[in-house]
């Protein structure tokens, strides 16, 4: 049980902590790629993606490593650079 409640405060705590407006554009345009390769986001979500994951991140609400973001990246056929390529 102390493990779950560790898991869960520091889960808590990285939310606390993220850059919303700088997720949300990410989400965007993760998004924007997805949909001009015309897939799902059930289509990204192979290779240790999870769908769910996909559209936490898609609507900034949750975080996600730079190994994801690689996976995701490569699922589309682009570089992790282009997730990054809006207006900060």
């Amino acid at each position: 049980m102390l493990v779950l409640l560790v898991v869960f405060s520091a889960s808590i705590a990285n939310n606390f902590y993220m850059n919303k407006p700088y997720l949300k554009k990410l989400g965007e345009n993760i998004k924007k790629y997805r949909v001009k390769n015309g897939m799902t986001q059930d289509d990204l979500g192979v290779n240790g993606i999870s769908r769910s994951m996909v559209s936490l991140v898609e609507i900034a609400k949750s975080d996600i490593t730079v190994t994801k973001l690689k996976i995701i990246a490569d699922n589309m056929g682009i570089k992790v650079k282009d997730l990054f390529d809006f207006e900060d």
